[in-house]
């Protein structure tokens, strides 16, 4: 049974003492709110050291999980660096940052790397079971990755991983499946709004929508689950929907409605759509763009 030190016990960090909890001994939660580490560390077996001083020369752990903001990570490798007696494992756990913000603790011998699990923790204790059968990236030096990909089966999840100078644009393109994915949904709901329906309500009615979309992305391409007018290339469905959006909303939702249109056509083109119907709603789409500037 391997030891593990967790740095930053928020939502993602005190998720993962309670998922690793069977599988590997927590040995130091290291912390600025004690509070929230006793809460986590009531529920584990083995019962930690818990430290709001961060006193690195202590920690014997053969892991170590850097869980603090993107911004601390840089600053914790260094600390960590100037103190440690030993070669641990360390990985952070930031989908931004590649393993290379722990250059610091790498130039002294440490295998390093970074895990990043693709699910959403808002809650420590509610969030921990996400963790299963999840998807996990994980990059950085080989051993360091293997190491990695041993936590990832014992979080049951499952991991993959992509080159260090790519980390960035995989995160970019989990934020925009995620976070973005909000944002439209959002925007969604404000264009309801405006027909007079209050947001739970609006909530309802989208989210049998939303999940059978999901479910058709389960089974099917981006290609072949587009469905409704860009899909059809529907220029007189497109042109009212335009005016409407026009008088109801901010221009920025125009906007926004615009270019997924676009890509939009993009995968109607590849669904083998009427060539002349996609070309008249792309001149449309691209003169509606240039009278919103």
């Amino acid at each position: 049974m391997k030891t593990v030190s967790i740095i930053g016990v928020g939502r993602v960090g005190g998720a993962l003492a309670l998922a690793l909890d069977e599988k590997c001994r927590i040995e130091n939660l290291i912390v600025r709110n004690p509070g929230n580490a006793s809460a986590i560390a009531g529920h584990l077996i083995n019962k930690p050291s818990i430290t709001t001083i961060f006193e690195a020369g202590k920690i014997t752990s053969e892991i170590i999980l850097i869980c603090t903001q993107d911004s601390q990570i840089g600053r914790v490798s260094a600390e960590l660096a100037g103190n440690l007696k030993h070669k641990p494992f360390v990985f952070h756990m930031s989908g931004a940052l590649s393993s290379e913000a722990l250059n610091d603790l790498r130039n002294i011998g440490c295998p390093t790397g970074s895990i990043h699990p693709l699910v959403s923790i808002s809650d420590p204790f509610l969030g921990f079971s996400k963790f299963k059968d999840a998807y996990f990236c994980v990059e950085g030096e080989a051993s360091a990755v293997s190491e990695a990909e041993k936590i990832v089966k014992h979080l049951r999840g499952k991991s993959f991983s992509v080159e260090t100078r790519n980390k960035t644009l995989y995160h970019a393109a989990a934020v925009t499946a995620c976070g973005h994915l909000v944002a439209i949904i959002d925007t969604a709901l404000e264009m309801l709004g405006k027909c007079g329906l209050e947001e739970p309500e609006a909530r309802r009615i989208l989210l049998p929508l939303i999940k059978s979309t999901i479910e058709n992305l389960e089974t099917q391409t981006t290609v072949k689950a587009l469905t409704g007018p860009f899909a059809r290339a529907d220029l007189e469905t497109f042109e009212k929907h335009l005016e409407k959006l026009k008088e109801s909303v901010d221009p920025t939702v125009v906007g926004l409605y615009l270019e997924l249109g676009e890509r939009s056509l993009q995968l109607a083109e590849k669904q083998g759509a009427n060539r002349e119907k996609l070309d008249a709603l792309r001149q449309k789409i691209s003169l509606a763009k240039k009278n919103l500037k």
